[in-house]
């Protein structure tokens, strides 16, 4: 098992090293990520999502373990939130302390989950639907809880924007799909799977773009980094593991899911709030390039010790 992550997550940092490469080499300015990101999250990421639901078969059991999926990872997700707000919640006032918090839980488990869980089970799609619902659950989070963290302000909080999001929108669009069987055109399907199989090139690409503008010392100098990795590599996959083991209601694989999902690095959308509500961006940005790049020796690691 560990050599067939290992590969998957090193294929992703060469994905990386092609955006770093293009900006450097000045054939592309890092400007030109926002373009990027915005066909990622508009065009890409749905079909991703879309995608995974038109393989799978629609069967009473499979849609109750979906529904399982859904409440335990959304459970997970608020549990570790609120062990890190007790531990940190003290230490608001300074924003760092809300970045390593929300860094420290929401993951990249669409654009890099999805594939690595795959990779590990091969022959179960639902592992593909798995990583979509837990997206949505993520979802939720993120604008409720976590704006609520990085502004430290309720009146930022919006269920609409959990709901009605491109994410969830995906998701609405997909369970037609998957509960009536519905049948596409190939070349509908085709077009689909290709855009889907873009989304984690185009996401790393993106971050690399995004590394050439950052500087080492910026990146590697401030020890709230760290924590942030340590958190979010090590601990988080470890709690979730403690959390879903000892169930004897979660078969196998669903539990196999959540831990490989667990050991992400930091999602992209921390950044991307970080930005939008201006709180201590230059750090967000460098917790969600540093996970990444170290995950390619945590997420093998962890993933072959815990599974």
């Amino acid at each position: 098992m560990f050599e067939s992550v290992f590969s998957n997550v090193a294929i992703m940092l060469i994905y990386m090293l092609v955006g770093l490469f293009i900006c450097l080499s000045k054939k592309s300015i890092a400007a030109h990520a926002k373009s990027f990101s915005g066909l990622l999250l508009y065009v890409l990421g749905p079909a991703m999502l879309i995608n995974s639901f038109m393989h799978l078969e629609y069967s009473k059991e499979s849609f109750i373990q979906l529904g399982k999926f859904f409440i335990i990872s959304l459970i997970l997700q608020i549990l570790f939130f609120g062990v890190l707000y007790i531990i940190f919640n003290r230490k608001y006032e300074d924003a760092k302390y809300r970045i390593l918090t929300i860094g420290g839980v929401l993951g990249n488990v669409g654009y890099l989950g999805m594939p690595i869980a795959v990779t590990v089970f091969p022959d179960n799609p639902v592992v593909a639907c798995y990583s979509s619902i837990y997206v949505m659950s993520m979802n939720l989070i993120v604008f409720t809880i976590g704006v609520f963290l990085i502004t430290n302000d309720k009146k930022y909080m919006s269920l609409k924007h959990a709901i009605l999001n491109p994410t969830s929108i995906a998701i609405f669009i997909s369970l037609p799909i998957y509960f009536f069987g519905i049948k596409f055109p190939s070349m509908v399907e085709n077009s689909v799977d290709a855009l889907a199989k873009m989304v984690t090139p185009m996401c790393m690409i993106i971050l690399g773009m995004r590394l050439s503008t950052v500087k080492f010392k910026a990146l590697f100098g401030r020890p709230t980094i760290y924590g942030a990795c340590l958190l979010k590599l090590i601990i988080y996959p470890v709690f979730v593991f403690l959390c879903v083991n000892w169930l004897p209601f979660l078969d196998g694989t669903l539990k196999g899911t959540l831990i490989v999902l667990s050991t992400t690095p930091t999602g992209a959308i921390v950044n991307g709030l970080a930005e939008l509500h201006e709180c201590e961006q230059e750090l967000a940005a460098n917790v969600v390039l540093l996970t990444t790049i170290l995950c390619v020796i945590t997420i093998p690691l962890v993933v072959t010790v815990l599974i």
